[in-house]
């Protein structure tokens, strides 16, 4: 057994069988028994201890003490492979922090597809004072003893999607925690599993290659906490990205762009102009051709937007699908000009014009990750290309066979397309760029365009920093991470159980870990739909402080969170609700999330508390909610 300490903090790795010990204080956290790290290749899978030659040593530097151990040669089936890499275990003076470090030596003779090192932390005990948070979408909790399974997560755990929107998950066992951060997250994840009732809720991380190759070092940020809740974890990580320079709030973002205090207080509405589904596309459904196309006049939208006025609502932003020729997901990113059969460039500006003149705000749906085969500027070229030499392709949307443009030339679309728009007199307020915030980073092995994860989301970052040079403030599916530094705002940051037919038991409890680190950086749109009389998605909208959706159209049936049961409202109902909701946003928008938890330990009763002082008392069960001032 190797050992080393700092302060409160001490480590063991057990050399015969690499498992790990952390104590902090009185508290003991070690990694599940049986657990084995491991290399999953192309050419199998190999245990970190069926390495050849293995050597651990002690090492001290001027800011830690530490544990290197050295794995080399493998063999399978006779065949002997000079893979070499390391590990580094070591704990950080200042902080007591303890850094768990993947490093390639020699990546010769295996093709690892995936790293799974550190391991998994035992947690056993079946009571809902030990949980398990997941930055699955908005966030969730799972207490040891809850009787639902935890089931497939979206982009499998990969982080900077949306099955985690940020690089770290955590656990707390009768309040004492630890959070687990990615430092290196660009090609990382986490996987998980709750089996029906407990007894336990496992959770750990794996790595996989960029390009081929393992290529760098891999890092997780472990932080021991005392007497701590799951604030205290978010906390955490806001200061860690803070410390990164990546914090960049709401108010700093007005600074450069004062539309985005336009924006904050607006309803949102989501409609579109034209669909079209090919013949070729997965949507396309022949026994119901009416379903496949249809189209709305720009002066239909206008007439609208005019009514919504009349009605009474004051601030409003409208977010367009479909106002190109090509029609809605088609055609990407050749998609000019506007919709001629809905009135072309002159009925789309007197759409913004109106807009303008209610004093509402405009933006437009868009798309530079989908590269459409029908596409005048398709080019295979410029698709992304994976190491293999193969070009990953699907027909799912409404446009038919694609592959993905390489990120490295999106900037250049999106100059090009936002410019020919404002030759138009058109006046953008806002821009949904698609995916870009939902969907992993893409990776490109063409020589000519070569493109890591990490350099991808460069790119993406910089479509959405020319948006803001031209005073259009930018927005994507969901959010990210990597994203706060140029997102102004999304289409939305739901819990994990509102992308799911409504009455599908929830896998944990919605806890806002995003909102906890990131309120006052990002707006967010929130589902409004009261889904049944005894779950209503505004007290969800209230809770976290968040902008309302007045309308949303869904461009895609009974997906994305779009169901078609709810009950039904009224225009004047929705009108009165959306009101509620902006009211408070204007108040909060730009503050902190300080604080929120389950008041007397019930999930059913939550409260949310702002740094301006603003309160959110929401009862799920009775249907209710308080608002007040501490």
């Amino acid at each position: 057994m190797m050992k080393i300490e700092k302060g409160n903090t001490k480590v063991c790795l057990c050399q015969e069988t690499l498992a790990v010990t952390v104590e902090k204080g009185q508290t003991r956290w070690e990694w599940t028994e049986g657990f084995q790290p491991e290399l999953i290749c192309k050419e199998g899978s190999f245990h970190f201890l069926d390495a050849k030659n293995i050597t651990h040593e002690a090492y001290t530097m001027g800011v830690g003490t530490g544990i290197r151990s050295c794995f080399e040669g493998f063999e399978k089936d006779g065949v002997t492979y000079p893979y070499a890499f390391e590990t580094l275990i070591w704990i950080e003076d200042t902080t007591e922090q303890v850094y768990f470090e993947w490093v390639p030596l020699k990546e010769e003779g295996l093709q690892v597809e995936k790293v799974l090192w550190p391991g998994q932390m035992a947690f056993e005990e079946k009571k809902d004072s030990w949980y398990t948070l997941l930055t699955h979408q908005q966030g969730i909790l799972i207490p040891n003893d809850w009787e639902t399974p935890l089931s497939a997560i979206p982009f499998a755990g990969f982080f900077e999607t949306a099955g985690g929107y940020m690089p770290w998950f955590g656990q707390v066992k009768d309040r004492q925690g630890y959070i687990a951060i990615c430092t290196t997250p660009w090609n990382a994840g986490y996987y998980a599993e709750h089996p029906a009732g407990g007894p336990y809720t496992h959770v750990g991380v794996y790595f996989e290659p960029s390009l081929g190759k393992m290529d760098y070092r891999r890092v997780m940020r472990y932080t021991f906490l005392d007497d701590c809740d799951y604030n205290d974890l978010c906390k955490e990580y806001r200061s860690y990205v803070n410390e990164q320079g990546r914090l960049r709030t709401l108010e700093e973002k007005a600074a450069r762009n004062p539309s985005v205090n336009d924006l904050i207080g607006c309803a949102f509405a989501h409609k579109g102009i034209k669909t079209q589904v090919q013949h070729n596309s997965d949507f396309f459904d022949p026994a119901n051709p009416e379903k496949n196309n249809h189209l709305t006049p720009f002066a239909q939208r206008t007439k609208e937007i005019r009514e919504l006025h009349e009605q009474g609502v004051e601030k409003l932003y409208l977010h367009l699908d479909g106002w190109a020729q090509p029609g809605y997901d088609n055609q990407h990113p050749d998609y000019l000009p506007a919709c001629k059969e809905a009135g072309g460039w002159e009925d789309m500006k007197e759409l913004a014009d109106t807009m303008h003149e209610c004093g509402y705000m405009f933006g437009i749906h868009d798309q530079y990750r989908d590269f459409y085969k029908a596409a005048p500027s398709f080019d295979e070229n410029y698709a992304c290309r994976l190491p293999d030499g193969s070009i990953p392709e699907h027909q799912r949307w409404a446009g038919g066979p694609q592959s993905y443009l390489c990120a490295t030339q999106a900037p250049y679309y999106v100059k090009r397309n936002f410019t020919e728009i404002k030759k138009h007199g058109i006046r953008l307020d806002g821009a949904y760029l698609d995916v870009f915030t939902c969907n992993e980073g893409d990776e490109c092995d063409n020589p000519e365009h070569r493109m890591t994860r990490r350099e991808c989301y460069e790119f993406r970052g910089r479509c959405f920093e020319y948006l803001l040079s031209q005073g259009i403030l930018p927005s994507s599916e969901e959010v990210s991470d990597w994203a706060v530094p140029s997102l102004v705002f999304c289409h939305y940051a739901p819990y994990d159980f509102m992308m799911k037919k409504p009455g599908t038991p929830k896998e944990g409890v919605p806890v806002p870990l995003y909102n906890l680190v990131y309120h006052d950086c990002v707006i967010q749109p929130w589902m409004m739909d009261k889904v049944s009389d005894e779950e209503d998605y505004m007290l969800y909208a209230l809770l976290n402080g968040g902008a309302p959706y007045l309308i949303r159209d869904a461009a895609y049936p009974n997906i994305d969170g779009a169901f078609d049961d709810n009950v039904a409202l009224s225009r004047k109902e929705e009108i009165e609700r959306s009101k509620a909701v902006a009211e408070l946003h204007k108040q909060v928008a730009k503050c902190e999330m300080l604080h929120h938890e389950m008041v007397n330990g019930d999930y059913m009763v939550q409260e949310t508390t702002f740094s301006d002082g603003t309160g959110v008392l929401v009862d799920f069960r009775k249907q209710t909610y308080q608002i007040f001032h501490k």
